[in-house]
C-alpha cells in the first residue's frame, strides 16, 4: 500500500486509460441515444409523457440485469479474466443493435421498440462488468483520480458523439432509393465501439485462472450480501445510494428531453440538438481529472456536496433562463443555454467521479461487483421513475418545469449526503461476515 501511495496514479495511467476504453463506448452511445430516441419516438407519438414512459423500458431491463451480471462477473473465472468474457461478447452485440436503430425508426414503431430493448439487454448486461474492471486493478486510495481519468474518456466520447458524429445526422444518404437523414451517426458510432473492444481486449490483461480454495469458501451470495450491506450498523452505503437515487432522478429527468427542448424551444436542427449534451461532455472531459484530484485533497464527501449545491444553483438559473430569454434571438438563447449546461457538466462530473469510489471503498474484492450492481440498481431505478414524471410535467406546465423538478431533487441529495460518514480513501472496506 505504501508503494502505491508513493507511486501515485502515475504508475497506473496507461492501465486506467485502457480500461477507460470501456467507458468510452458508453460515453459514445448514451448521449446519442438520449438525444435522438425521443426524437425518433415523436415521429409516431405526440405525448411527452408516453415518450418518457417508453424511455424507461430500457431502464427496467437495466435494473434487472446490471446487479445480476455484476455479481455473476464477481464469481466468473476464465483464462481471460472475470470481466472480459462479458465485454468481448455483449459489447459487440450492443454495437450492432445501436447501428441499426435509425433504420428501425424509419421502418415502424414496433421495430424501434424491439431494437431498443435488445440494445439495452446487451448494453446493460455488460455495463456492470466494464465498470467493475477498474477497481479490480487500481488501489483504493487512487480510485477517485483514476475515475477522473476514466470519466475524461467518457467525456471525450460524449464530445465525439455529440459534436462530431451528431453532425452526420444532417447528412442525407440513400435509403430505399430516397435521400434520408437522421441515420449516419449511429452506424459510425457502432464501428468505433467495436474498435474500442478490440483495443481493450488486446491490451488489458486481467488476472486469470480458476478459484482458489479460499475463494471458493468465501464466495458471497448476491441477495445475502445485499442484506448484510443494508443491515450494517453504519448506514453510509445506504445513504449514498439514496443520495445517488435522487441526483439521478434529477439528471435522468432532464437528459432525455434536452435534445427535444433544443429542437422545439430553441429551434435548432437535429444535428445541432446533440450539442446541448455535448457541452456537458466537454466539461466532463476537462474537469473529470481535476475533480478527482480535488476530492483526493479535500475529501470525496465535501466535493460531492459542494457540487450538488452548485447543480441546484445552475438548474435554477436554467429555469430562469427559459423564461427571461423568450424575446432573445434563437442564436443568443442557444449559446447561453449551452454555457449553462457547460457549468452543469462541471458540477455533475464532480459528483459522478467521486461517488463510485466512495462505494468501492466500502467493498472488498469479493463484493466489488455487488457494490457496482447496487450503484446501477439505484441509478437505473431513477431512470425508470424520472422520465415519465418530467414528460408529464412538460405536457402540463411546459419545458421550464423540468429544471425546477431537477433542482429540488439535487437539493434532497445534498441533504442526504450529510449522513454519509465513510468512503474516504483512508476508510477500510465493510467486513461482510456472510459466510459463517
Amino acid at each position: 500500500m505504501a508503494d502505491n501511495k508513493k507511486k501515485g496514479l502515475q504508475g497506473y495511467y496507461l492501465t486506467t486509460f485502457l480500461i477507460g476504453l470501456g467507458f468510452f463506448t458508453m460515453g459514445l452511445m448514451d448521449p446519442l441515444y438520449d438525444t435522438y430516441i425521443p426524437i425518433f419516438l415523436s415521429r409516431y407519438i405526440d405525448s411527452n409523457g408516453i415518450i418518457g414512459s417508453i424511455m424507461t423500458l430500457d431502464n427496467i431491463v437495466a435494473i434487472l440485469l446490471i446487479p445480476v451480471f455484476s455479481a455473476i462477473s464477481d464469481r466468473t473465472r476464465t483464462r481471460i479474466g472475470r470481466r472480459m468474457p462479458f465485454i468481448i461478447i455483449l459489447l459487440p452485440l450492443t454495437a450492432i443493435c445501436f447501428g441499426l436503430i435509425p433504420f428501425a425508426a424509419i421502418y415502424a414503431l414496433w421495430a424501434l421498440i424491439v431494437l431498443v430493448f435488445l440494445l439495452n439487454f446487451f448494453k446493460q448486461g455488460v455495463r456492470g462488468p466494464i465498470v467493475a474492471l477498474m477497481p479490480d486493478m487500481i488501489p483504493g486510495e487512487l480510485r477517485s483520480e483514476a475515475n477522473g481519468v476514466i470519466n475524461t474518456m467518457g467525456g471525450i466520447a460524449t464530445i465525439v458523439g455529440t459534436i462530431g458524429l451528431a453532425r452526420f445526422m444532417d447528412v442525407k444518404i440513400n435509403f430505399r432509393g430516397v435521400p434520408t437523414d437522421n441515420i449516419l451517426a449511429f452506424p459510425l458510432a457502432s464501428i468505433l465501439v467495436i474498435v474500442a473492444v478490440i483495443l481493450l481486449f488486446t491490451f488489458v490483461k486481467e488476472k486469470n485462472g480458476s478459484y482458489s480454495e479460499e475463494e471458493k469458501e468465501e464466495k458471497a451470495p448476491f441477495i445475502k450480501s445485499v442484506k448484510v450491506i443494508f443491515a450494517e450498523k453504519d448506514k453510509s452505503a445506504l445513504y449514498i445510494l439514496l443520495s445517488l437515487l435522487f441526483w439521478f432522478i434529477a439528471y435522468q429527468g432532464v437528459l432525455p428531453f434536452v435534445g427535444k427542448y433544443s429542437v422545439e424551444v430553441l429551434h435548432t436542427s437535429s444535428g445541432t440538438a446533440a450539442l446541448a449534451a455535448g457541452m456537458v461532455g466537454i466539461a466532463y472531459a476537462i474537469f473529470a481529472i481535476p475533480s478527482g484530484k480535488l476530492a483526493h485533497k479535500h475529501g470525496r464527501k465535501k466535493t460531492i456536496r459542494g457540487a450538488l449545491l452548485g447543480l441546484v444553483v445552475v438548474l435554477s438559473l436554467i429555469y430562469v433562463h427559459s423564461i427571461v430569454t423568450v424575446n432573445w434571438s434563437s442564436t443568443s438563447r442557444q449559446y447561453s443555454f449551452w454555457a449553462l449546461l457547460f457549468l452543469f457538466g462541471i458540477f455533475w462530473v464532480s459528483v459522478v467521479t467521486n461517488s463510485f469510489p466512495m462505494l468501492w471503498q466500502m467493498a472488498d474484492y469479493k463484493t466489488m461487483g455487488i457494490y457496482t450492481g447496487l450503484y446501477y440498481f439505484f441509478s437505473q431505478l431513477a431512470s425508470i421513475i424520472s422520465p415519465p414524471i418530467t414528460g408529464t410535467f412538460i405536457d402540463f406546465f411546459g419545458f421550464p418545469s423540468l429544471f425546477i423538478f431537477a433542482a429540488v431533487n439535487m437539493a434532497i441529495a445534498f441533504f442526504l449526503m450529510k449522513k454519509v460518514d465513510r468512503g474516504e480513501p483512508e476508510d477500510d472496506p465493510i467486513n461482510l461476515d456472510i459466510i459463517k
